[in-house]
């Protein structure tokens, strides 16, 4: 393994001066190499702390240098919008997640997690583009993370059902309000999502009289 990080090392370093260097004689108006520069680095310390069997350093690690390269892009190429806000709270939960371990499935995590996720895309919709509440979107798909890991792990399917139902009408809801408020379009998905509750209701009605009968029957 010894041989092959320093292998990796040496080709990483080679291939990225090559690169670095084509790139300023033939198109120094735009740094391209740095797009596969990135990767190559992970290639070399990804084997050391496979070897090392530290893993979370590694994802550390990966995190840091994807958010430094779309640092660099993002400063190079457009600099009057730090569009890499957007993907930072990404990585950097994704890097907690994984130094939290088994404590990464708690509900309480969950919890933090998207609230925190919620607020700090609702901060950069309001000051970034506040043209559109797009951050609406992104609070409706974070919610179902402790929403599904509350319900399924003390299986109460139906009232799943019930809060994923109720969490999906208030956001065609909200959506309908905030992009064509004369259109009253959200009637027609409210109404195909209320089935899921009803066939929830009646599905477990009817497993419960087939229990009872079987009871009886005994």
């Amino acid at each position: 393994m010894k041989q092959e990080i320093v292998f990796a090392t040496i080709g990483s370093i080679m291939t990225i001066v090559f690169l670095m260097i084509v790139n300023l004689l033939t198109s120094p108006e735009h740094l391209w190499f740095l797009y596969p520069s990135h990767i190559l680095v992970l290639w070399p310390v990804s084997l050391y702390f496979l070897s090392e069997k530290q893993y979370k350093f590694g994802v550390l690690f990966v995190g840091l240098v994807i958010i430094l390269f779309l640092s660099l892009n993002n400063y190079f190429n457009s600099p009057g919008h730090p569009w890499v806000l957007y993907a930072v709270y990404s990585i950097i939960l994704l890097v907690v997640l994984t130094f939290l371990g088994k404590s990464s499935i708690k509900l309480s995590v969950a919890i933090i997690g998207s609230l925190a996720a919620i607020l700090y895309y609702s901060f950069l919709n309001y000051y970034l583009s506040p043209g559109y509440p797009w951050a609406v979107y992104l609070a409706y798909a974070v919610l179902w993370w402790p929403t599904l890991l509350y319900f399924i792990s003390s299986k109460r399917y139906f009232g799943l059902s019930i809060f994923g139902t109720f969490l999906t009408v208030v956001f065609l809801i909200v959506v309908s309000a905030v992009s064509t408020p004369n259109v009253i379009w959200e009637v027609y998905p409210i109404f195909l999502i209320l089935w899921w509750p009803l066939s929830m209701y009646f599905y477990g009605s009817n497993k419960r009289n087939s229990r009872n009968k079987i009871i009886r029957q005994i």
